[in-house]
Parts: C-alpha cells; structure tokens; sequence
C-alpha cells in the first residue's frame, strides 16, 4: 500500500475544514499521479490514528469524494479510487486578514458562486505583516491556480508590495484594498476608499446639514486604510463642516450636535454606551453613521446609518474573475443606507 502520510497532511494554519484539507489533497495526488484508479485507500481508523485526527474527519472525507464520484467502497475490503477521469477543480489560496461578519459575507458567495469549480484553501494572518509573510513564502510549495488575498495590516504595510509582488500576476487577485507598488497585469476587486466615504457622505448632506461637527473614530492602531480619513476630511473641508479625528473613544466626552462615524463593531458599542450614559438622543442630540453594514445594524437603535460597500458583490464577482481568468480591476459600488440614527 502507499505511503499516505506522504500524500496527506493537515494544515493547522489552514482555517478550511480539515475534511476538505484531506479530500482536496486526494483529489490533487490524483492529478499528480501520485494517486491512480483502484488504488486502495487507507481504512478509517488506520488513517484516523496516522493523522491524529477524529473518525468522524475520515468519515467525512471519504463520504465527499464519494459523492463527487472519485471514491467507492466495497463492504469487507475498503476504499478505492474508482474514477480519475473528472474535471479538474481550480486550487484556490484564499488569504483573509481577519474574520468578522462582513468577510463572512465575502466568503460565503465567493464560496456560493465558485460552486464545485474550485478546491479553496484558507487561511487568516489577522492583519499581521510577517505572518503574512511566511503563510505566502510557504504557499510555494504547492501548485495554486490562483492567490485571492485580502491586504490590511496594522504595521509594515509599506512593505506588503514586496511579498505580492512575488505572486505570479496572471495568478493574483487582490481582494477589498490596492496596494500600492504591485506591478504587472494581475485582477483586483477592490474599494475606492477615500472617493467612496467622500460620495457617501455627500448623499447625506440633507441630514448632516443640522449637526455641527462630524467626528471619524478612527483608531490610533488600526488596519484601516488610511484613505478613508483622507475621503473623511476632504468632505469635512469642502462642505465647512468642524471636525475632529478621535483615536480612542476612552476619554471621549460626546458632544451635542455631532455626528460620530465609527469604523468598528467594539467602538459602535462603546459610542452607544457613552451616549446612553450621557442621556443624549440618538438623531436628535447626536448623530451615529457606522461604517460596514450588517444585518445588526437594523435593529440597534431603530436603525442605524451604514456606508459600506456590497460585500455580496465583492465575494460573488471575485469566484467570477478567478473562473474567467480574468485580469481586470473592478471598484465595487458603494452604497449609503439611512436609518433613524441620523
């Protein structure tokens, strides 16, 4: 029998399922021909004990190459690879710098439309430069049709175009933020960020014509893109609006007559505490724009207004672009949604 451990591993970086780390790593040794037809495959508990890994994991493995036609099974013998003559699935690096609910929403209609097109391996760096780094210099080593990457960090962000720029072109796609300084013809779907929030804004001029100052909560460490303060005070400028740039809401002391723009979920929470605490009204006393819509965001205080980009596009036109093999850029629309928090 073949030596499988040579043939499978599991990835403990790797936030895909161990299951489907397995059965794609099936699926390629077939392609290789490191794997052929009929070749017997290890019993459960035998590679359930190589592996460290639960039964319920092999089960689970064998059962999806089953219903993908690859693996039969013979009562009293085994498994065994009974078809090798099947459409070869894109191999897919998906690199995300965080997890929340809006990537969640990324992921989920990228992983919709990509359908059974493609084997997706996953991983998260959480916005750290040289975590980044190293899960990309160690992706070499395995043969990836395309590298899909989110790019956010909260240091050496100066430096991320020179780990990309190791990336083959015809096989990246940069995901929500271009990087300055990577060259070549490589696909983007990405957010215009300073033009964005400048626009967005602008559509809410009518309601933000009765507050006097607009503030952006926009952390002192934060993997943000800096052009969404350069879109924030470019509007605050034309349109003669005081404002002000909070780097932590601790010392804050909210102020009638604002309007306070908040990037993320933890300080959404915190303004609303403070507010409640300074027994303000939300639209009447203050204003609460918050930045990424999530379905939360309905209910809290009545409603409160979002500027976000369409994450559902944003996953969906991604599986698009790695299917076609296509290289363009696309700004993904930007949308503003009122509610009574303004």
């Amino acid at each position: 029998m073949k030596n499988y451990l040579k043939i499978l591993s599991i990835d403990e970086y790797s936030i895909t399922p161990k299951y489907l780390q397995l059965s794609n790593a099936i699926i390629r040794a077939i392609e290789s021909g490191d794997i052929v037809k009929d070749d017997m495959l290890p019993s459960i508990n035998d590679l359930s004990f190589a592996l460290d890994t639960s039964r319920n994991t092999i089960e689970r493995v064998y059962k999806e190459l089953k219903d993908k036609g690859i693996v039969s099974s013979v009562p009293g013998k085994g498994f065994f690879i009974s078809n090798t003559d099947f459409q070869k699935p894109l191999k897919i690096f998906l690199l995300f710098n965080k997890l929340s609910a809006h990537k969640k929403i990324i992921y989920d209609a990228f992983v919709e439309t990509i359908g059974e097109n493609a084997t997706i391996d996953f991983y998260i760096y959480n916005n750290d430069f040289y975590f980044f780094k190293k899960i990309i210099t160690e992706s070499f080593q395995s043969d990836y049709a395309k590298y899909i990457i989110i790019p956010h960090f909260l240091d050496n962000e100066t430096k991320a175009h020179e780990i990309i720029n190791t990336i083959p072109k015809d096989k990246l796609i940069l995901l929500d933020n271009l990087v300055p300084g990577v060259g070549g013809k490589f696909a983007a779907i990405y957010e215009n960020f300073a033009s964005d929030v400048y626009e967005a804004l602008l559509k809410l001029l009518d309601k933000l014509t009765k507050y006097h100052t607009l503030k952006l909560i926009f952390p002192g460490k934060t993997y943000h893109s800096k052009e969404i303060l350069k879109g924030f005070l470019n509007f605050c400028r034309q349109y003669a609006f005081d404002y002000g740039v909070v780097d932590s809401l601790a010392n804050e002391v909210i102020q009638q007559d604002t309007v306070y723009i908040s990037l993320t979920e933890d300080d959404l929470v915190e303004l609303i505490k403070k507010i409640i605490a300074a027994d303000l009204k939300v639209a009447k006393d203050v204003g609460v724009i918050s930045y990424n819509e999530t379905s939360l965001k309905e209910i809290i205080l009545d409603g409160i207004t979002t500027i976000s980009t369409n994450f559902k596009l944003m996953g969906s036109k991604t599986a698009e672009f790695a299917l076609s093999n296509c290289h363009d850029h696309f700004a993904v629309p930007f949308n503003v949604t009122l509610r009574s928090s303004l």
